[in-house]
C-alpha cells in the first residue's frame, strides 16, 4: 500500500494560496461533567493545510475537546465558541459537523465487519438515484477513494476479511466520501504494526500536499515529532502551550516536559530486581488455531519465570504471543494439543479460566474495552469482578467491603475519579488500564500476564504503570509482559523471549538486549542459541 501521488484533492480542500490561514479556532472552551471539569478555558488554533497534533496525559481532555468540536458534545453543553472558516459554528450533533466537512475517526473504528468496503464507506451517506441506492455509482466512487488512500482492495471485500491497517484506510476513505476539509484522527496508529503505521503517516503527509488539514491525537511521541507541523499540549484540561515543531526545535523530551510539567530523566522508574528461583515453567506447549486446525499458533513452546522477575515476550504482529498467553490462561484461546505447566515444581492443569485463577494466574488482555472490562459496570464492580468470593458472605456480596476494597485501589493506583461509583466509560484509557490491573491484583496472583499493558496511554501514565509492575515484582510475583514496543521491553524486563510464527526463537538477558538482536530473532523461525 502506498499513497497515490496523482490523487485529486477532496472537493473544498485548501488551495496553495489558502495554506497557512487559520481554519479553526476554539476559544475558551469549558466542559464539565458531574464532579469533574474536563476542559477549563481551552484554546486551540489550527491552520489550513497543516498537520496539527494534540498531546497530553490520559485525562488531559484531548478526546473531550474533539468531541466538542465534532458535535458529540453538542452546543449548549459547554461554554466558549468555535470559529470555523471564519464563522462561529454551533454543532448540535455529529451529522452537523460532518456536513461542514469536519470528520473524526475514533480509535475504536466504526465499521461493520459483515458488510463490504463499499457498504461501510457509504453507510448513512448512501448515493441515490431516482430514490434508490446507486450501487454502481457507489462502486466506482469507492474505487477512486481507495486509490486516493492507497488501498488496493476489491470494494466488495468484507471488512472482516482485511487487517486493522486496511480497516483504518477504509475509515479515511469514508471520511473523504463526506467531502472532508478537516480530518481528525484519534490514536490512528495505536493498533497498527510498524509498516501500517508508517504508511498512514506517509498518507497524512500526502494529504497535506493536497491541502487537507489534519488533527492527530497520539501518544507515540516519535510519530508526532516526525509528522506534525505544530503541537498543542493539554494538561489537566487546560492549554499549556502550542509549539512549532521546526521553529521551536521540538523533540520527544520537549513534548514530555510540556505534558507532565517536569523533566523525566528516564522513561522507566529506577528498579533493582530481587529475583528468586524458578516457580512457573511451561514445557512443549502446543496449541492449534481455533478455526484452522491445521495451523499451530504455539509450537512446542517452553519457557520459565522466576519469582520477582519481569519476563518480556517480543514478536511481530501475528507471532503468537497473545495466543500463547491466552491458551495458558484456562485454554481461553485455541485448541490445546499437548504440553505441561508446572508451578513450584508440581504440574498444574489449566483447563478453565477458573483453574488458572485458582492456581494464581492472572491475565490482563491487550483489548481492555472488549475483554478486560464490562463497559456497563462502575469502577468498584469492575475491580472485584474476578474474585467475588473474597467479598461475599453466604453468597451475598458485602457492598461495604466492595466499596472499601475498590477505594483502596483507587487511591493506591491513583485512578483519577472522585468516586468508585463512577462508570468505567467515564475514565481515560490510562485510568481504565489501572482499573483492569486492580481487578487482577485483587485476585492476589503469583503470576501476572500483561498483554500490551501500555497500549494507547501517555508517557506519564506509562511511567506509573511501570512502577506498579516493578512493585508487584518486588513483592515476589512473577510478571510476563507482552509488548510490541521493543524499547519498553528492553527498559522494563529482566529477560526477553522472542517469538516467530508460534515458535520461541530466543532468550535474551537484559544486559545483552538490543533492538537489532531482538529483531533478528523475531524474524527468523530458527531457534538461536541463548546468549
Amino acid at each position: 500500500m502506498s499513497p497515490a501521488k496523482d490523487a485529486v484533492p477532496a472537493e473544498g480542500a485548501a488551495t496553495d494560496a489558502e495554506t497557512g490561514t487559520v481554519l479553526l479556532e476554539m476559544r475558551s472552551i469549558t466542559k464539565t461533567f458531574p464532579g469533574v471539569t474536563a476542559l477549563a478555558d481551552v484554546n486551540l488554533s489550527v491552520r489550513t493545510g497543516e498537520i496539527h497534533a494534540i498531546v497530553g496525559e490520559n485525562g488531559a481532555g484531548k478526546s473531550t475537546l474533539m468531541k466538542v468540536l465534532s458535535g458529540v458534545h453538542p452546543h449548549g453543553t459547554y461554554s466558549g465558541e468555535i470559529v470555523y472558516r471564519g464563522e462561529e459554528v454551533r454543532f448540535g450533533d455529529i451529522r452537523a459537523s460532518e456536513s461542514a466537512g469536519i470528520v473524526i475517526i475514533h480509535q475504536e473504528l466504526a465499521l461493520v465487519p459483515g458488510m463490504s468496503i463499499t457498504e461501510n464507506v457509504f453507510l448513512g451517506n448512501e448515493m441515490r438515484r431516482s430514490g434508490a441506492i446507486d450501487w454502481r455509482g457507489a462502486h466506482h466512487r469507492v474505487l477512486a477513494l481507495l486509490k486516493q488512500v492507497g488501498l488496493r482492495e476489491d470494494p466488495d471485500t468484507l471488512v472482516k476479511d482485511i487487517g486493522v491497517g486496511k480497516q483504518q484506510l477504509v475509515e479515511i476513505a469514508k471520511a473523504f466520501a463526506k467531502d472532508v476539509k478537516l480530518l481528525i484522527l484519534d490514536e490512528p496508529t495505536a493498533a497498527l504494526n510498524e509498516g501500517d503505521s508508517q504508511h498512514l503517516l506517509d498518507l497524512l503527509r500526502e494529504f497535506k500536499r493536497q491541502g487537507v488539514t489534519s488533527i492527530m491525537i497520539s501518544h507515540k511521541l516519535n510519530e508526532i515529532a516526525a509528522v506534525a507541523d505544530r503541537i498543542t499540549i493539554l494538561r489537566d484540561g487546560r492549554t499549556i502551550e502550542s509549539l512549532d515543531v521546526k521553529a521551536d526545535g521540538v523533540d520527544e523530551d520537549r513534548i514530555v516536559r510540556g505534558m507532565v510539567g517536569r523533566e523525566l530523566s528516564s522513561r522507566y522508574p529506577d528498579h533493582t530486581p530481587d529475583i528468586g528461583e524458578v516457580f512457573f515453567e511451561v514445557r512443549d506447549w502446543t496449541v492449534r488455531h481455533p478455526v484452522s486446525a491445521e495451523r499451530l499458533v504455539a509450537k512446542r513452546s517452553s519457557f520459565n519465570v522466576r519469582r520477582g522477575e519481569i519476563v518480556g515476550f517480543a514478536g511481530l504482529v501475528g507471532a503468537g504471543r497473545t495466543e500463547l498467553a491466552m491458551s495458558l490462561f484456562g485454554r481461553s484461546y485455541g485448541i490445546w494439543e499437548s504440553g505441561h505447566a508446572y508451578k513450584d515444581g508440581e504440574e498444574i492443569h489449566l483447563k478453565t479460566v477458573s483453574d488458572a485463577i485458582g492456581h494464581g494466574l492472572a491475565y490482563v488482555s491487550e483489548d481492555r474495552k472488549e475483554i478486560g472490562l464490562n463497559l456497563l459496570d462502575d469502577i468498584k464492580s469492575s475491580i472485584v469482578a474476578a474474585k467475588l468470593s473474597k467479598i461475599t458472605q453466604r453468597g451475598v456480596i458485602n457492598r461495604f467491603r466492595e466499596h472499601e476494597v475498590a477505594d483502596r485501589y483507587r487511591q493506591s493506583l491513583r485512578i483519577k475519579s472522585p468516586t468508585v461509583d463512577a462508570g468505567v466509560t467515564t475514565l481515560s484509557g490510562g485510568n481504565q488500564q489501572k482499573v483492569v490491573l486492580a481487578k487482577w491484583m485483587f485476585t492476589d496472583p503469583d503470576l501476572l500476564i500483561l498483554d500490551e499493558p501500555t497500549r494507547g496511554i501517555d508517557v506519564g501514565a506509562k511511567y506509573e504503570i511501570y512502577g506498579i509492575i516493578q512493585r508487584l515484582a518486588g513483592q515476589g510475583k512473577g510478571i510476563i509482559v507482552i509488548s510490541s514496543e521493543l524499547p519498553e521491553l528492553i527498559g522494563l524486563c529482566d529477560r526477553i523471549y522472542t517469538v516467530f510464527e508460534g515458535t520461541i526463537t530466543g532468550e535474551v538477558p537484559r544486559g545483552e538486549a538490543d533492538p537489532e538482536l531482538l529483531m533478528k530473532q523475531m524474524t527468523s523461525n530458527k531457534k538461536l542459541a541463548t546468549p
